[in-house]
């Protein structure tokens, strides 16, 4: 899975849609950065924008954004509905996927301190990227708004963490964040009952409802010694929740914001919603996610439900939405589409680009190609993979073998550990073929100057160094899926030993073919040390695949001589 998180920027201009188009613009000029979305409010005079991919670029991108915001945009001139303090007011960076919150605090800061010194914006960092604990609160933040930043960064305790002290008129200042992803979260319900759906909502959201005396709908409202309203908690944290009636399909809506879907996931408050909404004789019909959600909350959630019917949770990717999207009845009101909905699958390349994508047929056509890539390094990975692939095929065969009902959760674990090393070894197909085409275009770098040549053998020392650690890593993780392969050949379905026979044939071809790449690009290396250090580990790998194939097969012919 990649590394991605998603920046939000919230620019002051939401009526000129040349401006806008020129800041996305700006954006869309990085690699690897996606744009999804751009949503202009003329009331609020402010532009909502979501693009995504690699953190590095995503900062990159923000930057030129900001830069060029800060060029077309007076704040001086600016009006509008909504909270603002600067040309872009909010810039809050989401970790999506494989990267955490911790790193996306990091790398916040490192946007809002490339902002103050690169563009010449006062910057204050918010929420999990506060440097000073206050300042977490977006509101406390930007109090006063654009016409009291004047006043506020005249004090000490006004003072922006990044960049100018002074007030600048046409750019004012902006919110540099890190919080997490939320997701706009809809429960759709049997009845056109607004009252019966906020009902439901209040049981549910974090805030609940007001406290009363005695009768809970038109007694008294309890108020604390300051005279606020107070109230009964919801049983769902990070949640908002409002009940309203939607025209369009006939029926009423629980509808949520997920703020935090590492406290509350989706399918915690899809059920939670379901007991809340039955205990009033009311049921759920099916949900809708608006916007896009990260694929690991999708997978979660089809564990979830797999772990509840006891069945194995080790089966692809797309069978596992495929119950997520059915237990939530995401497609109730119209069909989801995982390519449109979910944000990695959003931005993948189109199928064919990349390796594993491609047919066999076309894959081992591309390898028969005059091309030198693919080459031995993606075919061993290939091979680790299948292997891989048949001992988690037989871990799920075994957890649903008649019989065998109570060990379903034992062989659903054994599943698991194999389709991580399948899944992993699969994207080491990609992986070797791109270390390959770094070191041709590492060799295609100028070579005029001293500079310039020192530059390059650097460049080719580094793809090189890559070259080595991807197969280097095939030949870990297939070793490591051994595990898996001798565990379904000693307690798997009888019926499968000869599948977990070939497994271990597939991951011994793995190692050793991946150790012949090692081998030969390690020639090329410059630093002796490291070369010795990859071919010593190499070779003891190599040695235990061996003898590992060697008592699984062993394992095997015994079960099928009996």
């Amino acid at each position: 899975m990649a590394r991605l998180v998603e920046c939000v920027p919230n620019f002051s201009e939401g009526n000129d849609l040349s401006i806008i188009r020129q800041i996305t613009d700006a954006i869309e000029t990085v690699d690897g950065v996606r744009l999804l979305d751009v949503d202009p409010g003329a009331a609020t005079n402010r532009t909502v924008v979501t693009f995504v991919g690699e953190p590095d670029a995503v900062v990159e991108a923000a930057v030129r954004g900001v830069r060029k915001a800060a060029e077309l945009i007076d704040m001086s001139k600016h009006h509008g509905e909504h909270p603002r303090f600067g040309a872009t007011d909010v810039c809050p960076l989401v970790p999506v996927s494989e990267v955490t919150m911790e790193e996306t605090v990091e790398y916040a800061r490192t946007l809002a301190r490339r902002l103050g010194e690169e563009v010449g914006i006062s910057v204050y960092c918010y929420e999990n990227a506060a440097l000073q604990d206050k300042r977490r609160n977006l509101a406390y933040v930007r109090a006063g708004e654009y016409e009291g930043l004047a006043d506020k960064m005249s004090t000490a305790e006004g003072r922006p963490d990044f960049g100018p002290e002074t007030f600048q008129p046409s750019t004012g200042a902006t919110a540099v964040g890190a919080r997490d992803f939320l997701i706009a979260y809809n429960v759709n319900l049997n009845t056109t009952s607004t009252r019966r759906a906020n009902a439901i909502a209040f049981d549910v959201r974090e805030k609940g409802r007001i406290k009363r005396e005695g009768n809970p709908l038109t007694g008294p409202v309890v108020k604390d010694t300051d005279g606020n309203a107070v109230y009964l908690p919801g049983s769902l944290k990070c949640v908002k929740a409002i009940g309203w009636f939607i025209e369009e399909y006939g029926v009423a809506q629980i509808s949520m914001n997920l703020t935090n879907i590492s406290v509350t996931a989706v399918h915690t408050a899809f059920d939670e919603v379901w007991k809340r909404a039955e205990a009033r004789g009311v049921r759920v019909t099916g949900s809708e996610i608006v916007g896009l959600i990260p694929l690991q909350a999708m997978l979660d959630a089809g564990r979830y439900f797999l772990r509840k019917q006891r069945r194995s949770t080790g089966i692809s990717d797309a069978e596992i939405l495929k119950i997520a999207i059915k237990s939530m009845g995401l497609d109730d009101l119209g069909p989801f589409d995982p390519n449109e909905k979910i944000i990695e699958y959003v931005l993948q390349d189109k199928a064919g680009k990349r390796l594993v994508d491609r047919t066999v047929k076309g894959f081992t056509e591309e390898t028969a190609s005059e091309s030198p890539a693919p080459g031995g390094g993606s075919v061993s990975a290939a091979v680790g993979a299948l292997g891989a692939a048949l001992a988690t095929m037989v871990a799920n065969l075994s957890s649903h073998k008649r019989g065998w009902d109570e060990r379903w959760e034992e062989f659903s674990d054994w599943a698991e550990k194999g389709k991580a090393h399948h899944d992993r070894l699969l994207a080491l197909i990609d992986e070797d073929t791109d270390a390959f085409d770094g070191i041709m275009n590492a060799f295609r770098l100028p070579q005029g100057s001293e500079e310039e040549a020192a530059a390059r053998n650097r460049a080719v020392q580094e793809a090189t160094r890559r070259a080595i650690e991807v197969p280097f890593e095939v030949m870990e993780v297939s070793l490591a899926s051994m595990e898996t392969i001798e565990a379904m050949a000693q307690h798997g379905n009888p019926a499968s030993v000869s599948d977990a026979g070939v497994g271990a044939l597939c991951a011994r071809l793995a190692v050793r073919g991946a150790y012949m790449n090692v081998r030969i690009n390690s020639a090329d290396l410059e630093d002796d040390s490291v070369r010795k250090d990859f071919l010593d580990r190499g070779a003891k790998i190599q040695e235990q695949a061996d003898a590992h194939e060697a008592k699984i097969l062993e394992i095997v012919d015994q079960k099928l001589q009996n």
